[in-house]
């Protein structure tokens, strides 16, 4: 599916936004987020279809996601690795009329074909709509 060179440098970066849907949950089991509003694809390494970035080579990446809790008592995002979860962001909110936002980055070194996913956690909602206010993004700092 990825076909680099070795001359090139691979060109890899995208970024997503979740859904015109308004509020997403909460729901009683962990579900994975697709984001589907595609803005950028260089390198089509983010699959809009599945909510999957897959790693085209081996290298550093800085991955981004920005979660918008709207009407919601808590907002949460678990970030996996092939199946693991790494990280888990949330944010109780104790006034449902206040929007809360979090965003947080991380840099990974991943080898090609690990798979990086955001999953909502059960019991959390998320919101999104044309505004494009829940976002997931990527890209390649360097090639190892």
């Amino acid at each position: 599916m990825f076909c680099f060179l070795s001359s090139e440098k691979p060109k890899v970066a995208f970024y997503a936004g979740l859904t015109n849907a308004g509020q997403l949950g909460p729901y009683n089991t962990d579900i994975t987020l697709n984001y589907s509003k595609v803005f950028t694809n260089i390198g089509n390494a983010y699959n809009p279809s599945t909510g999957f970035f897959t790693a085209p080579v081996k290298g550093v990446y800085n991955l981004q996601f920005t979660v918008f809790g709207y009407y919601a008592s808590n907002s949460g995002v678990y970030v996996y690795k092939n199946n693991q979860k790494i990280m888990l962001n949330w944010e109780r909110n104790s006034n449902d009329l206040v929007p809360e936002y979090f965003t947080n980055s991380l840099v990974l070194e991943l080898t090609a074909g690990d798979v990086i996913y955001l999953v909502l956690p059960s019991g959390n909602s998320i919101f999104d709509d044309v505004n494009n206010y829940s976002t997931f993004s990527g890209s390649l700092l360097f090639t190892l």
